[in-house]
């Protein structure tokens, strides 16, 4: 059975589902935001949409845990080492923009399968009139149904990039190196969040740069990247979910993005 037989259902289940709840509540008044203790926003569609999800899974008859930003789940800093499968799930991720009304936020999924991330979905409703990405290991990247590549740019001086910004929460060191990236290419943005990496999926830019992330803010990201022809891994090449940062690239110009940084 192929990771597409195994968990397609219940990914586009969910994410169908996830996509309903969000809308209830974006832009509206009911809308209520909280603070969590580390001053990050939580809103009740986030944790609507992990508690359905979570629903989801347990009615599937998938061997299946669960390890979720709001009701979190077995170790958010490595591989679970349970032997099961796991799905790790960020109900709202870019809740900040989803509570200000900006549309770059989105449901994101991956299916972590003996320390591989096996399958990754990522459902964006407000973007366009709704938005998906998805991976299935060996089967390529989608976006809504078609076929997505990254692009053939092979320098930084052709490329456009993306990265999270240079604000007070990175270090000296990495405010650094994210102005040097910068500088190095043709165009650059600040963004942050799944879309940067879904643009370099695309082909859109060449480059997209998260530096201080949990899991769940990574987790289908590089498996879609990785699909389309491209290459996410830390600043010291590991392929890893669980470190906090992840660098997306075309593939053509990794290890110059790599270098700026080292």
């Amino acid at each position: 059975m192929s990771y597409k037989e195994k968990y397609a259902k219940l990914l586009q289940e969910i994410v169908n589902e996830a996509d309903i709840i969000a809308l209830k509540f974006y832009r509206t008044a009911e809308m209520r935001v909280e603070r969590k203790q580390d001053g990050t926003a939580v809103t009740q569609a986030d944790k609507a949409v992990e508690k359905m999800a979570r629903e989801k899974v347990a009615a599937s008859g998938i061997a299946l845990d669960v390890l979720g930003e709001e009701m979190g789940g077995e170790s958010a800093k490595a591989p679970a080492n349970s032997g099961r499968a796991r799905m790790i799930i960020d109900p709202i991720d870019g809740t900040e923009e989803f509570s200000r009304g900006i549309p770059t936020y989105g449901t994101l999924m991956g299916i972590e399968e003996n320390g591989e991330i096996v399958a990754g979905m990522v459902s964006a409703p407000s973007l366009g009139q709704g938005t998906r990405w998805w991976a299935y290991r060996g089967e390529g990247a989608y976006r809504n149904g078609q076929k997505i590549r990254v692009s053939q740019r092979a320098s930084l001086k052709e490329a456009m990039i993306f990265t999270t910004g240079t604000g007070p929460s990175k270090d000296h060191a990495a405010r650094t190196a994210m102005r040097k990236l910068s500088d190095a290419a043709r165009n650059s943005r600040s963004m942050g969040g799944f879309w940067q990496h879904m643009l370099v999926a695309e082909g859109a830019v060449e480059a997209a740069v998260d530096w201080l992330s949990k899991p769940w803010d990574l987790a289908p990201l590089g498996i879609i990247v990785e699909e389309a022809g491209g290459k996410s891994t830390t600043v010291d090449g590991e392929r890893t979910i669980y470190r906090g940062q992840l660098i997306s690239t075309n593939g053509l110009l990794h290890e110059e993005v790599l270098n700026v940084f080292r």
